[in-house]
């Protein structure tokens, strides 16, 4: 009422079918709360709980490394949903790689390992009276790891498909889901195409009208387009399976001559056709293979011809149909396997998940019901040896006080199926093997004589029909023996082979290639004395092969119980429940998982896993006693003797009362708790509770060891950082001091360069100027006239207005404050008067308070009308060095007249 569906039973997970939809049940949220928990058992029992202690078993390297997953339980408990979960939840946790490469590939394998369970659900499930989903096949599904426990890949193998159901249903039972699948989702086109009218009544197609979930066409065509089936073989194989259903039409009337071979009815003759024509098959050839048996015999291998009777064209119709659809099954499960399946070299560890079917008692059992409860029993038998027999008889001899614990044994059952010399299997086997008919009360009689002291085997005498009793584990079920030495024979006549030979359908001729040098059970040579290879011989081989992968891998069992027959929700009847719990041991697990040690790890393994739990221990304790102190223990050596290891164990065991007192609770008391762990002669025998604490004290460990690392690695680190912030800024300091000469070395050349050229440009100024003024000077001298009649006299007052002319510009431009004996020593040296006293000469300037221009010139008279141009000199206006005070042409002397009123 709580839906709670999951609680543990000892190291078993029992799981409860709930028979409704629950997705915050199962949803991608807590898949990662439970890989991200640090203790996973803590949490509620889910099957997340299983999947996550496998995983964490395989990263750990805890031998045996590899891990399977047994799920268990009657038909419609829940097998195939709980495998359905795991699978989901590796494909989460198992995936995640570092680059976007390696991501997209992850996720096409997570993808293509889930399109493998609506594919093969599709094929191989179907409705029975149980459970609408039921498995009518065995998987192990082997979840490929590589070196980083990533997911790299997968591989299925199938066990004991139940072909019989493709031509034989039980009352309110259906056919396989593929079939209803076809008939409900094809479009018109592909109805056309594979002649599935619309309402079609087919004999092998019961119950049509029943809509299930698994009915989705279009999930397992996108499921198959994940997997590699492209479209049109997806079309080529619907259509087989269509012409399957076609053939099951046929029906045939007795013939009242012997001799002469039945006929089919009339309302069958266009089934004929259709299926010849689907199956790519002549149709008087299929008909004549059906009608008429062939025989060799002699020593010449004379061919005879027989034709059949109406029932055994019946059965050699239904022995078609069930050849074609087991060997379509088989190209299915190697398709997937090559499409999921990763290379050897790429994979290191698997996880094994192991769905089969589960236990069956139905009113009309047969061969197939007895291999499903054989492989129950084996199962059974395993957990019985791996978790009852084998703890009790290893107390034993490991040294260990305990008291047997009484629990239900099913070796007399498998005895009586398997036993050698004389079991039901050799018995079966012994009449396929005798070129006689098979009788059915003959067989029972064989059955009831030669196994008579069984415990295991019954019979009812008010049964009318002749059958056996055998009371398996989960309940007794009575088995029909006729028509068991024929199942078991499974006989294929060869004529059937060779007719789906010549078939020009391109997946049947895949399906039965021509290759004359193989040699198969449908054909065996006639000098051949070898047995036939039944189905019970197969099925034990396949069963104890997988039961050998299972012994070499550390197993974890589910159990699924049906909380009531009828499949409703929210109905838990407790009978039922307590005998579903009786019949699969749970109690007696129970029992022994809390009285005794579950777990047994080997003295090498736990020295190496557990010895870093001596750094717990007070350095007090490393005294004289203990041989190793806590520092400098010396690694483990392969070939050292046991009495190197003990020393070592009792180390680790000394840190028990240090684990102890940490997880231990003020209300508890340690008188009242058992011993949680014992050494053995070559094991450490650990209840879950110690595992649990030795790991919580592991991980404390580790976690002060990587806290040590991290903070010495951080010390170093800012040390480095340090180092090089000095070695930075010094290199920084370096390169600007060198950058800063560098930049005053080319501002000084720069500087260099710009004072040699202004030098030199200043000299050249002066030059031109000079040379000006000097050719000026020429120039006057050339142009004046040189008459014999100038006198003397004139040309010396040319000469002294030429040399006056600066004088008017020194004077005018003279500063106020100057004093007159300044004046004179200027007037002196422009006019270039013989050196005398200066008092000798006197010359009379123009008042400063004037107006207008000033000038050694005579005073204007009048107005005077300026004309400013250009002095007719080159560089008369280019000074080196412009001063407001001084003269730089001859163009100031006609200065403007407003600025002169001004000063």
């Amino acid at each position: 009422m709580a839906d709670r569906f999951y609680t543990n039973a000892g190291c078993t997970l029992v799981a409860l079918n709930p028979f409704k939809p629950i997705p915050q049940l199962y949803s991608p949220e807590l898949m990662r709360e439970y890989h991200a928990a640090p203790q996973p058992q803590k949490l509620k029992p889910h099957v997340f709980t299983v999947g996550e202690q496998t995983y964490r078993n395989v990263k750990s390297l805890i031998e045996p490394v590899n891990q399977s997953i047994v799920v268990s339980g009657e038909s419609g408990a829940g097998k195939t949903w709980t495998s359905r979960c795991l699978m989901k939840f590796y494909a989460v946790v198992a995936a995640s790689p570092a680059s976007w490469e390696t991501h997209k590939i992850a996720e096409r394998i997570e993808q293509r390992i889930l399109n493998s369970n609506p594919v093969m659900e599709a094929f191989g499930n179907a409705c029975t009276l149980r459970n609408n989903n039921s498995s009518r096949f065995g998987k192990f599904i082997q979840l490929q790891l590589n070196r980083a426990q990533q997911m790299t890949g997968a591989a299925v193998q199938t066990y004991l498909l139940e072909k019989t159901r493709v031509a034989c249903q039980a009352s309110s039972e259906r056919n396989f889901h593929i079939f209803y699948q076809i008939c409900k989702g094809a479009s018109e086109d592909e109805r056309l195409q594979w002649h599935l009218p619309e309402g079609a009544a087919f004999s092998w197609l019961p119950n049509p009208e029943r809509s299930l979930e698994e009915d989705c066409f279009e999930v397992t065509r996108e499921a198959m387009l994940h997997l590699g089936i492209d479209t049109p073989t997806q079309n080529n194989i619907f259509k087989v399976l269509a012409g399957l259903l076609h053939l099951g039409n046929i029906q045939f009337a007795a013939s009242e001559d012997e001799a002469q071979p039945c006929q089919p009815m009339d309302d069958a003759k266009c089934s004929v056709r259709t299926a010849s024509l689907l199956l790519g098959l002549p149709e008087d050839v299929l008909l004549e293979t059906v009608q008429i048996r062939t025989i060799r015999a002699g020593r010449q291998q004379q061919v005879f011809r027989k034709p059949c009777a109406r029932a055994e064209c019946d059965t050699r119709r239904d022995c078609l149909a069930k050849l074609i659809y087991a060997r379509l099954f088989d190209w299915l499960v190697s398709v997937i396997n090559s499409s999921i399946c990763a290379d050897t070299d790429s994979w290191t560890t698997f996880i094994g998940l192991l769905d089969v079917y589960g236990f069956e008692s139905f009113p009309d059992n047969s061969l197939e019901q007895l291999c499903i409860n054989y492989a129950n029993e084996k199962l059974q038998q395993h957990f019985v040896a791996h978790y009852l027999r084998a703890q009790q008889e290893e107390y034993a001899v490991e040294g260990l006080e305990w008291s047997l614990v009484n629990y239900q044994d099913n070796q007399a059952c498998l005895d009586l199926i398997e036993g050698s010399p004389i079991s039901i299997c050799s018995l079966i086997n012994e009449e396929c093997r005798l070129n006689r008919p098979s009788s059915a009360a003959q067989l029972q009689t064989r059955i009831e004589t030669a196994l008579a002291g069984s415990p295991c085997l019954g019979h009812n005498k008010l049964s009318r029909e002749p059958s056996f009793i055998v009371v398996h584990y989960a309940g007794p079920v009575r088995y029909h023996t006729a028509g068991l030495v024929e199942k078991n024979k499974d006989p294929v006549p060869p004529e059937l082979t060779r007719l789906l030979q010549q078939s020009q359908d391109p997946l049947l001729i895949g399906l039965f290639p021509t290759n004359p040098k193989e040699k198969t059970q449908e054909e065996p040579s006639g000098q051949s004395r070898n047995p036939v290879l039944t189905v019970v011989s197969k099925f034990k081989a396949s069963l104890e092969q997988l039961l050998q992968v299972l012994h070499s891998t550390t197993p974890h069992y589910i159990r699924c119980i049906k909380p009531n027959s009828q499949g409703q929700a929210q109905t838990f009847v407790q009978e039922e429940v307590l005998s579903q719990l009786e019949a699969c041991g749970l109690v007696e697990t129970i029992h022994i998982s809390a009285a005794g040690f579950p777990i047994r790890i080997s003295h090498q393994n736990f020295v190496e896993r557990y010895k870093l739990l001596r750094r717990l221990r007070p350095h007090t304790s490393s005294g004289p006693h203990s041989p190793y102190p806590a520092k400098g223990l010396p690694e483990w050596c392969p070939h050292s003797e046991e009495a190197m290891l003990e020393p070592l164990i009792q180390d680790i065991l000394h840190t028990l009362p240090v684990l102890t007192q940490a997880a231990a609770t003020p209300g508890d008391s340690a008188e009242a708790m058992p011993a949680p762990m014992h050494c053995g002669r070559t094991k450490v025998f650990i209840t879950d509770s110690m595992l649990e604490l030795l790991e919580c004290g592991r991980a404390q460990v580790l976690e002060q060891c990587a806290r040590c690392i991290q903070g010495g690695w951080r010390r170093h680190w800012h040390r480095e950082q340090a180092r090089q912030r000095r070695a930075a800024m010094l290199i920084q300091a370096a390169i600007r001091s060198w950058l800063t000469r560098k930049h005053i070395q080319r501002l000084h050349a720069a500087a260099t360069v710009i004072k040699h050229a202004w030098q030199k440009w200043r000299i050249r100024m002066a030059y031109l100027a000079a040379k000006e003024l000097d050719g000026v000077e020429e120039k006057h001298f050339s142009q004046a006239p040189c008459s014999l009649s100038t006198s003397p006299l004139q040309t010396r007052f040319l000469e002294a207005i030429i040399r006056l002319w600066p004088l008017g510009l020194v004077l005018a431009n003279t500063a106020m404050g100057v004093s007159s004996f300044q004046r004179k020593l200027v007037v002196w040296a422009c006019l270039q008067l013989p050196r005398g006293s200066p008092s000798s000469y006197s010359v009379q300037t123009a008042q400063q308070d004037q107006a207008g221009v000033t000038s050694i010139r005579a005073l204007p008279q009048g107005s005077i009308k300026f004309h400013c141009r250009k002095s007719p000199l080159r560089y008369a206006d280019i000074c080196p060095e412009p001063s407001p005070y001084s003269v730089t042409g001859f163009n100031q002397i006609l200065l403007e007249r407003h600025r002169l009123i001004h000063m």
